[in-house]
């Protein structure tokens, strides 16, 4: 019976082609066709990015990948299929489906973007796992926020329409192509994907039956500004300014007096928390002209672990922690106007819709409360995930110890309250379907000096789908030989990992999670 169900499912499917005459809602599609395996490289309307540019999101790997154009993708065959969603006016919203011509494996998984987004992103190892793709522009096309400017339907879009609209339209597609809808459907985002990611847990619990929020810029006003006023206040104060040279100085000391601490000594700090490192030791003292922080310097450096706070004293946004200080380019004052990671952009075009707003004048009190007040939306801050919950929902949070400039500057300590505002509002004892792993030594998204490759997609499978909650999840470490260095195991919090006392240091086994 079973076999004859799926025979007329089959029988009562659409073609790849006959896709583009699909009509969907407020849709408009506007390519369908069969791509045969290949080399990414080589399929139409591709071709190698710039050297070291991250293209796609690699489950199987489980961190994004970089492809450098002498490494080509091999992707199996295909239905690639383009459209343009307009919910409103002026909406248009880019959605990209890749569906598996073989061997589906009856899933969906969508990734999140990076960013401000306005580009398309594809778990090529996930199509070739068998997954239904999908991934969305956000609404836009380019890098920049600028699209924000007088297109206030376009920005709630990129909050969270863009990514609900494409999950809903790519079920579809997948119900017509294959003669019947997904059994399950995930989400992997990270950065701005893993605030697309809790938006969906939030807003659209329906959407997704698990789901991964990596660092996630969840806090996005908050974020922004706790950043733009560290960038502000080097610009404006030179001599505040620390160099990537001084800023390495500082992580070596850092990692002197603390990397022991969990009784390995390996470059990374297991939970930067436990670190009571004091800057002012690095203070200059009467004739040292090297190895050493002017006044000016040693406060900036303490900023940088500090939370952003109102002139009342209301906490905004947390710092950064201990370990991770030489990718702090934030505070090196090399350009000529904050906005490193774009939050110029939210600023200018969002908030104030004026292209020619002076960062000189921004205003920790004022400017916050009006980004609030005006594109507070951004924000997937809500605690209550009720929803999510009940309908058997599971979601992985996690958030490397080292982030702190590789592109995100995302503090993982709000990734921690976040969590822990889900367990004030929802109550102990929620890890049967909610779990947060810190992972060390790891930077934003991936890299760092710690293990940062895990499968983090295949952990929350055997959650969902077997009932096997993720107690670790070993990471794996990879040299520039390609080859295996380092497996840890990545605990779920508050649990951090703990050296057993034998063994080799660089090997998972020799390793437990243990309360802190």
């Amino acid at each position: 019976m079973i076999q004859f169900l799926l025979l007329a499912a089959q029988l009562s499917a659409t073609s790849c082609e006959g896709l583009q005459k699909l009509s969907l809602p407020d849709t408009t599609i506007t390519l369908a066709r069969v791509v045969p395996a290949g080399s990414i490289w080589d399929l139409p309307g591709n071709g190698p990015p710039p050297a070291g540019i991250p293209i796609a999101t690699a489950p199987t790997s489980g961190a994004p990948g970089y492809y450098p154009p002498e490494r080509p993708i091999n992707v199996a065959a295909h239905c690639r299929v383009e459209a343009v969603i307009r919910p409103t006016k002026d909406s248009e919203i880019g959605m990209q489906v890749w569906l598996p011509t073989n061997n589906w494996n009856g899933k969906f998984l969508m990734v999140g973007n990076g960013g401000w987004a306005g580009s398309f992103l594809t778990p090529f190892g996930a199509l070739n796992e068998g997954y239904a793709t999908a991934s969305t522009d956000s609404g836009h096309r380019g890098r920049s926020g600028e699209f924000a400017l007088g297109h206030l339907e376009k920005l709630v879009d990129f909050a969270y329409r863009a990514v609900h609209e494409t999950a809903v339209k790519s079920k579809t597609l997948i119900a017509e192509f294959f003669g019947r809808e997904p059994r399950l459907s995930y989400f992997d985002g990270c950065s701005t994907g893993g605030r697309q990611a809790l938006m969906e847990a939030q807003r659209y619990p329906e959407d997704f039956d698990g789901i991964i929020a990596a660092a996630p810029a969840n806090d996005m006003t908050h974020l922004a500004a706790w950043r733009f006023s560290g960038e502000k206040a080097v610009l404006t104060s030179p001599s505040r300014a620390v160099s990537e040279s001084t800023l390495a100085l500082v992580n070596r000391a850092v990692l002197n007096a603390c990397d022991a601490l969990d009784g390995v000594v390996d470059e990374f700090l297991s939970d930067p928390r436990e670190c009571k490192f004091d800057p002012s030791s690095l203070l200059c003292r009467v004739g040292d002209t090297k190895g050493c922080l002017t006044q000016a310097q040693v406060e900036t450096v303490k900023s940088g672990y500090a939370p952003l706070v109102t002139s009342a004293g209301e906490v905004l946004y947390p710092g950064l922690v201990f370990g991770a200080e030489a990718r702090w380019a934030m505070l090196s004052g090399t350009e000529t106007e904050p906005g490193r990671l774009n939050d110029l952009d939210l600023w200018k075009y969002a908030v104030h819709q004026d292209p020619n707003w002076d960062w000189r004048t921004f205003d920790v009190d004022r400017d916050v409360q009006l980004a609030d007040q005006r594109v507070g939306y951004l924000n997937a801050v809500d605690a209550d995930l009720s929803a999510f919950k009940s309908r058997g929902g599971k979601l992985i949070i996690r958030h490397g110890w080292n982030d702190g400039g590789n592109g995100g500057a995302i503090s993982p300590l709000a990734s921690i309250n976040y969590y822990s505002s889900v367990i004030a509002k929802m109550g102990p004892d929620q890890d049967d379907w909610l779990r947060l792993f810190m992972q060390p030594g790891v930077a934003h998204c991936f890299g760092g000096p710690g293990p940062d490759q895990a499968n983090w997609l295949a952990a929350l499978e055997r959650w969902r789908e077997s009932g096997e909650p993720p107690d670790s999840v070993v990471s794996s470490r990879v040299n520039i030989n390609n080859q295996v260095d380092m497996t840890r195991p990545v605990c779920p919090y508050p649990k951090t990992p703990k050296y057993k006392g034998s063994g080799s240091t660089n090997d998972a086994a020799s390793f437990v999670c243990r309360e802190p």
